[in-house]
């Protein structure tokens, strides 16, 4: 005899999971094609439209939270809710994919993962309201709501998403600055002692290349790690004075993207015909950033060859951004400055290691002849 009283799945449930699988393969396929840029020759959607279809799905996600865990109406109701949601949530898309065109690779990865962010969160809404559906769940009216939640934060999250190119290459630039920031933080807590004698924690003209909140911190109360020698040692110091210089470069960087485009007059659609440059000089930043920290882990390891390397690559990068600025006009004086700096430090920690890392380099010119 079977036994009666367990939880009863609702009825329609497999009718409305059939329903819904379009829908998702819909929006799916619509994000996938969004891996690319929209062409050219299209009219570009303003992100401030997107924002506001963005405030229509955060709308129709708090009517569906309400709809599925309340008191449920028939079948055809639902359906309805689904095909009303995902059609705004196409919409959306669509605009999202309209806002692309002319927006070089940064830019472009900002817009699609902020969309992603939102179909990935709708998607969990209805796949939990379906099962919760589905299966009888009294939970329905407390397990919905949180997921409703993700959906407006995912949509509220539209509104940081920077409308121009070069906004959001100075944005990726700043996150440069930030992992800098925190590998000099680490180098400075390495124990090799007293570091008042080198550069460490300042720029190469004198002045403190970043604000820190442990600032007070002394190398003076360190006692040196047994397992460094004095050579060792001198090489680390000169790490962390690269490290310092290398922030100080991509913060002068910034600060000449930020005074170019004020110059201008047009902060909103300023030297967006130089994207592709301002997209090659975030490329050798984070390149300097790489290497940067691939030398901060070779100080324990102090493999001369891993040095060499990666002090080529930062020479490359150094040159890389001065070719670049060089092309962006502006007064790049101070830029220049901290690029030269940047290279002392590099002449000076590969004396330091022994021998010339690229001969072919020694006659590096910082500003154009």
């Amino acid at each position: 005899m079977s036994k009666k009283g367990g939880k009863k799945a609702t009825a329609g449930g497999g009718e409305l999971s059939r329903f819904l699988q379009p829908h998702l393969q819909t929006i799916t396929d619509t994000l996938q094609m969004m891996s690319e840029a929209a062409p050219g020759g299209l009219e570009r959607t303003e992100w401030s439209e997107v924002v506001a279809l963005g405030d229509v799905v955060s709308r129709q996600a708090t009517v569906a939270g309400m709809v599925w865990s309340g008191d449920l109406p028939g079948v055809e109701t639902l359906k309805e809710n689904i095909a009303a949601y995902f059609n705004v949530l196409q919409g959306f898309l669509l605009a999202c994919h309209g806002s692309t065109v002319g927006a070089g690779p940064t830019l472009h990865k900002y817009i699609t993962s902020s969309a992603k962010g939102v179909v990935d969160a709708s998607f969990s809404l209805f796949k939990l309201a379906l099962s919760a559906y589905e299966s009888g769940s009294p939970d329905r009216k407390t397990i919905i709501p949180p997921v409703t939640g993700t959906v407006w934060e995912a949509c509220l999250a539209l509104k940081k998403v920077p409308a121009t190119n070069c906004i959001a290459i100075g944005r990726a630039m700043t996150q440069i600055c930030v992992c800098l920031k925190d590998i000099l933080r680490e180098m400075k807590e390495l124990p090799v002692g007293d570091s008042d004698d080198t550069k460490a924690g300042k720029s190469s003209n004198g002045d403190a290349a970043m604000s820190f909140s442990d600032k007070d911190e002394s190398f003076s109360d360190l006692e040196e790690d047994e397992g460094f020698t004095e050579e060792e040692i001198a090489v680390a110091k000169l790490i962390i004075a690269v490290t310092a210089d290398s922030l100080d470069a991509v913060k002068e960087t910034i600060r000449f993207i930020t005074s170019l485009l004020k110059s201008s007059g047009n902060q909103s659609g300023a030297a967006e015909d130089k994207v592709e440059s301002m997209e090659n000089l975030l490329s050798h930043c984070r390149d300097v950033a790489d290497q940067v920290n691939e030398l901060g882990a070779s100080v324990y390891a102090q493999d001369p060859s891993e040095m060499k390397s990666a002090i080529k690559r930062l020479y490359v990068g150094i040159t890389g951004m001065c070719q670049e600025i060089a092309g962006l006009g502006g007064s790049p004086k101070n830029a220049y400055a901290a690029f030269s700096g940047f290279e002392k430090s590099l002449k000076a920690l590969e004396e330091e290691i022994g021998e010339d890392v690229v001969d072919e380099m020694k006659n590096l010119t910082i500003s154009p002849s």
